[in-house]
């Protein structure tokens, strides 16, 4: 297979192969809630020749008013604890898999910088939310680098991730 230029690495066309493949063996409906990373997870999922049997649509949820209006996150949470957390990863997820009629969503959201760091969330922190038929769960993690560094990294987690659950499903 070759990867098509622009778009994704090599790494990445391969894991969102993965993703693709094992969606479409087992009917599995995807769909992308996409802040800091701007789309590049689902431009990777849909870089991968019959993505459109399974891959539903992605948001880009970069402004707040986009993740409570859009996607439902509840406005409460955005004041109380942000945009970068665990309670918005997870609500981001859910309000895709509602919005686009998916089975399975993944969610990410962080600060790439280099800035738009907060007390307690430096740059390249970034909260991936999953929601699956059976469970809504978040997690973190911290990336170094700069922001095409911070925003390929969290790419390649939230398609491992997505494949994880896709197995586990």
């Amino acid at each position: 297979m070759e990867t098509p230029r622009c778009v994704c690495n090599q790494d990445t066309y391969e894991l969102a192969a993965k993703v693709v493949q094992h969606a479409c063996a087992h009917n599995q409906r995807l769909a992308t809630a996409e802040s800091c990373t701007g789309g590049l997870v689902s431009a990777a999922l849909t870089s991968v020749s019959g993505s459109s049997a399974v891959v539903r649509g992605g948001i880009v949820s970069y402004a707040i008013e986009v993740k409570h209006e859009v996607l439902g996150v509840d406005a409460q949470t955005l004041s109380d604890v942000g945009a970068v957390s665990s309670e918005c990863a997870q609500q981001m997820a859910q309000g895709a898999a509602r919005v686009l009629k998916a089975d399975f969503a993944v969610s990410v959201t962080g600060i790439a910088g280099p800035t738009g760091a907060e007390p307690n969330k430096p740059v390249g922190t970034v909260w991936f939310g999953l929601c699956t038929p059976s469970v809504v769960t978040s997690f973190v993690k911290y990336f170094d680098g700069n922001r095409d560094d911070v925003r390929q990294q969290a790419v390649l987690t939230a398609l491992q991730a997505l494949l994880d659950e896709l197995v586990r499903c």
